[in-house]
């Protein structure tokens, strides 16, 4: 049998998964990462060698429970947590430890930024405001408190890059994974030069890039031999996570919008053309089909929430026992919300300092009633990234489900009860790695386009609509949960 490898390299683990040349599912492996560092509070970092560890691990894997070898791989993409800042010296070891996505401690050189380029300056040259959880800021911190390592940088690939240099040996990016460094122009679809310039920065450090079904290179025969892949197998450009898992997702043409609930919580619709808010609090991106773009509203602590609780307050329990307490507890849980600000917050805030916690408290509040709050809370906020979308003119009928919250039944009604929409299932809900996958049968040729293989692949199964009592006491409690953060925000900033 032939197959076609989506390989993605998440925050919790990497995972390897095969589909035929109808784009439907066939096998799956998950090689878990290690904990995320955390030195200090809203400090977040991984080892690159251990992703690469992991990659080895899951492809193998894969091919393994296929009983299958490389041989039988007739071309492989790549998906990846986005914004994450490898650094690599002349001899292409790996310099320091990543920071990672949710990292949060590069305010001071936001402000750099912005003072030096200026704000309008940025927006010219990206399309987006610049934040701490982008690229840029977290190089140019190593540069401020790290001048040796950064005096050793040679190459920058971003996560799912440093994978395809120890798949390919090439230095390559695609264009929905660069457009979140900040130091990527989005609307003509290359680094922004003028801006990389303005900063001092290297050009060389900056991998060549390209469209997301274009050949980045080959599998080498030292990959080769680390995998079990065939020497040659091309590898394809691939996409950042949230552009990957939109493919996954079929978000590939106007008017059909996602949420995608990983550690992450991602809200994201197709643009035929760049389409900015004006409050810079959703990004504008490139998307991972060719010329077209992207906006996505970010929750950085989605399933980071539940994920904390359960190593904190819930140790041994499983996902599945969590919800199943929390449908114990009445919508709205009795009055208590929760705020999901673990690492800051992107959409609506664009708040580094942000901070988690439960408002509303009482003794009569039960476990259960904790916890349906924490999803109901990370809920609210991907309700406020959708109605910033909506508020762009971009029309949303349903909401098309994927990631690790969208496997409960629970969670996928109560989101639909929040939204006030329909929310539909996919007949293949693994988001990032199945985009990748369907991104390399539309790079070796089995299709013509993005948008043509999504449409053979991709199949709504079932759909859950509010509920009308709901979706009301959810409404009154998401004006609620809105004005939590402006009363906390001073708060917030003395911390």
């Amino acid at each position: 049998m032939t197959y076609w490898l989506g390989v993605d390299v998440g925050t919790g683990g990497t995972r390897a998964l095969l589909v035929d040349e109808a784009g439907r599912l066939k096998h799956a492996f998950t090689a878990p990462h290690e904990e995320m560092r955390m030195e200090r509070p809203l400090w977040a970092e991984q080892r690159p060698e251990n992703w690469w560890d992991a990659a080895r691990m899951a492809i193998r894997g894969v091919l393994n429970e296929a009983q299958a070898t490389g041989k039988a791989v007739r071309g492989i993409g790549l998906s990846g947590q986005m914004h994450g800042l490898v650094m690599l010296d002349a001899s292409n070891h790996v310099i320091r430890p990543a920071l990672i996505w949710c990292d949060q401690r590069s305010q001071p050189q936001v402000d750099w930024i912005n003072q030096t380029a200026g704000k309008e300056m940025v927006l010219r040259c990206t399309a987006n405001p610049v934040l701490t959880g982008f690229t840029l800021p977290k190089l140019l911190w190593v540069r401020d408190h790290e001048p040796e390592n950064f005096g050793r940088l040679r190459k920058m690939p971003l996560p799912k890059d440093y994978l395809r240099f120890q798949l390919t040996g090439e230095y390559a990016s695609d264009v929905s994974d660069a457009s979140g460094t900040a130091l990527f122009d989005v609307v003509q679809r290359r680094w922004s030069m003028e801006l990389v310039d303005r900063l001092g920065l290297d050009r060389e450090t900056l991998p060549s890039v390209v469209e997301s079904s274009e050949v980045t290179g080959a599998i080498s025969d030292a990959a080769a031999r680390e995998t079990g892949l065939e020497a040659g197998t091309p590898v394809v450009g691939g996409g950042g996570d949230q552009a990957s898992s939109a493919v996954g997702n079929g978000i590939v043409t106007a008017g059909i919008v996602s949420c995608t609930l990983g550690t992450s919580g991602v809200v994201f619709a197709h643009s035929e053309r760049p389409h900015y808010d004006p409050l810079g609090r959703v990004h504008t991106f490139c998307h991972a089909v060719k010329g077209k773009w992207h906006v996505m509203g970010v929750t950085q602590g989605a399933g980071l929430s539940l994920q904390w609780f359960r190593n904190q307050l819930a140790v041994g329990a499983d996902y599945d026992s969590l919800t199943v307490e929390a449908a114990q507890a009445p919508a709205g849980s009795q009055g208590l919300y929760w705020l999901p600000y673990l690492m800051g917050e992107r959409t609506p805030h664009l708040d580094a300092a942000a901070r988690g916690g439960w408002i509303g408290l009482t003794a009569k509040h039960s476990r259960s009633d904790l916890i349906r709050s924490l999803i109901e809370g990370v809920s609210y906020s991907q309700k406020d990234c959708l109605d910033i979308i909506e508020q762009m003119g971009v029309a949303v009928e349903s909401v098309r489900v994927s990631g690790g919250g969208a496997r409960s039944a629970f969670w996928r009604q109560m989101l639909a009860d929040v939204f006030n929409k329909r929310v539909v299932s996919l007949e293949t809900q693994e988001g990032s790695s199945y985009g990748a996958a369907l991104l390399a049968l539309a790079g070796t040729g089995v299709y013509s386009s993005v948008p043509e293989v999504c449409k053979a692949a991709i199949r709504e199964v079932e759909s859950v609509s509010p509920r009308k009592a709901d979706a009301e006491t959810y409404a009154a409690g998401h004006r609620i949960y809105q004005s939590l953060y402006p009363s906390l925000k001073s708060f917030y900033q003395s911390v």
